[in-house]
């Protein structure tokens, strides 16, 4: 029987302004990160919906029930504020349910929460995910820094696992070059599987929180951080079915 995950994010709109001579013209583009996930989840053990992030604003669930219908529920590159501000409270002025409170107790007694890094993960560009001292934040295996936490990494970086755990099962060896990763602490309270090479920076960490267990992974899902070598490596879909298998296990 699959396990059902809820992928929230990873999409974005471009608008452009093309200025020919003295005419003009504008064109917008929609863009999803999440291609190369769903399908390397595809054939698999888990039935991955994914919830683009100009959607999760009004449909992001607004109950703890909604929210334990999912095995598993993962944030990438979406910022706290597109699940603090229901439409119903930022445009009609209504209280609405604080989403990432219910994030907090759907893990608290049992729930499953992956987040994955991007320009709107952790604290992501200038500041702007906002999850430094959130509910969120509260649950995860690290810790998000008060600034702009993006690193960029041009010329790469590589990963270094430190530990033996079964997130890991199957990843020994090189890994594909990484671009960039988001900056973070690791909490007390969390285990520490991978770093980025030389810098100490967490980069992979794991947590069990009250009843549920918690995952972060500092660098993207896909493009820019995470290049089509890391994406076409064979061990890009056991790292994502690891963790979704540790996240989903019975605790002992």
């Amino acid at each position: 029987m699959q396990k059902s995950v809820l992928l929230v994010g990873e999409s974005w709109t471009s608008s452009a302004t093309h200025v020919k001579g003295f005419d003009q013209f504008y064109t917008a583009t929609y863009h999803t990160g999440a291609d190369a996930f769903l399908a390397a989840l595809k054939e698999s053990d888990y039935q991955v919906t994914h919830m683009p992030a100009h959607e999760a604003q009004a449909h992001f669930p607004t109950t703890l029930e909604a929210l334990q219908a999912w095995d598993v529920i993962i944030l990438s590159d979406i910022g706290a504020n597109t699940l603090l501000l229901h439409p119903d409270t930022w445009l009609k002025s209504r209280r609405t349910p604080n989403r990432l409170t219910l994030l907090h107790d759907y893990v608290a007694g049992g729930g499953n929460l992956m987040m994955i890094g991007g320009y709107f993960s952790f604290q992501g560009i200038n500041g702007g995910a906002r999850y430094r001292n959130t509910a969120v934040e509260k649950v995860l295996p690290v810790r998000c820094l008060p600034w702009d936490d993006r690193v960029e990494v041009p010329e790469g970086a590589s990963a270094e696992c430190i530990t033996q755990h079964p997130v890991l099962d199957g990843l020994a060896g090189e890994w594909p070059w990484l671009l960039g990763y988001n900056e973070v602490e690791m909490h007390p309270e969390g285990q520490l599987l991978a770093t980025v090479s030389g810098t100490g920076h967490p980069l992979l960490a794991v947590r069990e929180y009250q009843k549920g267990r918690t995952l972060a992974w500092t660098s993207d899902m896909s493009a820019h951080w995470l290049p089509d070598e890391f994406c076409q490596w064979d061990g890009y879909r056991r790292l994502w079915v690891n963790a979704l298998d540790w996240l989903t296990r019975a605790r002992s």
